[in-house]
């Protein structure tokens, strides 16, 4: 085997190598939550709008959770775009 050879050898076994270590991980933290879990906390800005602030139950400014909307019901719809 060339030396050329050993080096593309080497590189072509490194990206799916240097994948699996870095990519991996990534892409397995981007998975939906599973059906029956909770969705995790996050913080969202409170609206400007004094209208939107009233139909969320929400006042004053910066942020807030989902859990603090004064609802029976919150329906979320996620988009997600690549």
């Amino acid at each position: 085997m060339t030396k050329r050879m050993k080096g593309l050898l080497i590189l072509f076994l490194f990206i799916p190598a240097w994948f699996v270590l870095v990519g991996y991980p990534t892409l397995a933290a981007s998975k939906p939550p599973e059906q029956g879990t909770f969705l995790p906390q996050f913080q969202l800005v409170v609206p400007d709008d004094s209208e939107a602030q009233g139909y969320l139950g929400l006042s004053g400014s910066g942020e807030f959770t989902v859990s603090e909307i004064n609802a029976p019901v919150v329906v979320i719809q996620i988009f997600s775009r690549y």
